[in-house]
């Protein structure tokens, strides 16, 4: 059981990555939920009300070493 104040418990919030570096993502796709921005949105990247990182066009998730997110856009052929 978790550690209950005045009898309840909240419900877990389920924050953390959600697609990882190199996988695929469509328009849309949440990659990361957060509180504060521990990770910056980069290029093709949106910022939700909430920190929550999602992607603005398909394509491939990369993480740089400033801790910002970018979608790198797929190829069409």
């Amino acid at each position: 059981m978790a550690h209950v104040v005045n009898g309840r418990d909240g419900q877990p919030k389920k924050l953390g990555v959600k697609k990882y570096n190199g996988q695929t993502v469509k328009a849309g796709n949440i990659i990361l939920k957060q509180r504060g921005m521990s990770f910056k949105a980069g290029v093709n990247v949106g910022v939700a009300t909430d920190h929550t990182l999602f992607a603005l066009t398909d394509g491939c998730i990369k993480f740089d070493s400033r801790r910002r997110v970018s979608v790198i856009p797929s190829k069409k052929s």
